[in-house]
């Protein structure tokens, strides 16, 4: 494993944990779209099915499971725990319009037509989109509490991370997927105009405001 996989774990974990952190600090889950986290609940449950049918390492396992029980602490927290401080009225992306085509496009391109290999390519192409119900529910509302803006920086830069992971991976082992690299650039290209949001406003104590949709 090389630093820049590493890295970008860490950088998935905290963003996790951040989120986790500021809903259990202020029990609520204002600002945090739902929709969200259950892609990303349905992203990691389809990706881990390997967890019954093969061993990597300790520290591959050990990883899956943390992040199966983070996704699944936040969405109950959301949804029950919290559920009354959920921003239901903001939080209306059609997650159909990325479950379908995501859906397709696995069972069309992938790398072996099995039920596992479907799944973990529908779970690949899913992450790239999944965050976009909470970038919309920030835009809708035209504004994001700070913690939030933190945890999408962080989870941004794990994207990132990974790319550069991929890059040392190919000059060093020549090893490239070309599924995880594209669906990889997809998302964090959905980023880059937060990037900038957050390094000109948020580091310098601003609020993070978005202009409203006409």
């Amino acid at each position: 494993m090389n630093a820049f996989r590493l890295s970008g774990d860490l950088s998935h974990l905290l963003a996790i944990l951040i989120l986790l952190g500021k809903m259990w600090k202020s029990k609520s889950c204002a600002g945090i779209s739902g929709k969200s986290q259950l892609l990303f609940a349905l992203v990691f449950t389809t990706r881990y099915l390997d967890l019954f049918t093969t061993f990597i390492s300790v520290y591959n396992t050990t990883m899956k499971i943390i992040f199966l029980l983070c996704i699944y602490v936040t969405v109950y927290l959301i949804y029950i725990k919290y559920s009354s401080t959920f921003d239901r009225e903001n939080d209306t992306f059609r997650v159909e319009f990325v479950l379908v085509p995501v859906a397709g496009l696995s069972f069309l391109v992938n790398h072996d037509y099995t039920p596992l290999e479907i799944l973990w390519t529908f779970s690949i192409y899913l992450e790239s989109v999944a965050i976009l119900p909470q970038l919309f529910m920030i835009t809708k509302t035209g504004e994001a509490e700070t913690i939030t803006t933190h945890y999408l920086f962080f989870l941004g830069l794990y994207r990132a991370l990974y790319l550069a992971n991929w890059i040392w991976r190919y000059h060093t082992e020549r090893f490239f997927d070309q599924i995880a690299v594209v669906a990889g650039v997809v998302q964090t290209i959905f980023y880059c105009d937060f990037f900038y949001l957050y390094v000109t406003k948020v580091l310098k104590g601003k609020n993070l405001s978005l202009p409203l949709p006409v």
